[in-house]
């Protein structure tokens, strides 16, 4: 078993990125709202107005996807990771996500298929 972490930058691209996934075989993903420690300090350095209507200054700035799920091989993961790349491009470009999987000593509670 695998787990794949997958930040994604472009919320536009959840669905078709869970599509692929659903299409390889995936059963779940856990999907949080996250954000970086870059996105933090540029929100930290702009200086509040009162009538400025940046969204980043009222909590609603542009933030990530975080993606998680197991898979049994590494034949999936394989998969998961074709299916970014075709729907994200080259994930070594700024704004487009970041990806990492690594193989897991022990799963409880997954439903058995």
């Amino acid at each position: 078993m695998y787990m794949i972490m997958f930040v994604l930058d472009d919320p536009k691209k959840l669905d078709p990125i869970l599509d692929a996934w659903e299409n390889a075989g995936v059963r779940g993903v856990t999907i949080i709202e996250s954000s970086g420690i870059q996105r933090r300090r540029i929100q930290q350095k702009r200086i509040p107005m009162r009538y400025n209507i940046d969204p980043m200054l009222f909590g609603n700035e542009k933030g990530n996807l975080t993606l998680f799920t197991i898979v049994e091989n590494e034949t999936k993961v394989d998969q998961c990771i074709q299916a970014v790349d075709h729907i994200c491009g080259d994930l070594d470009q700024p704004n487009t996500g970041v990806l990492a999987c690594w193989p897991l000593h022990t799963v409880r509670g997954l439903p058995r298929q």
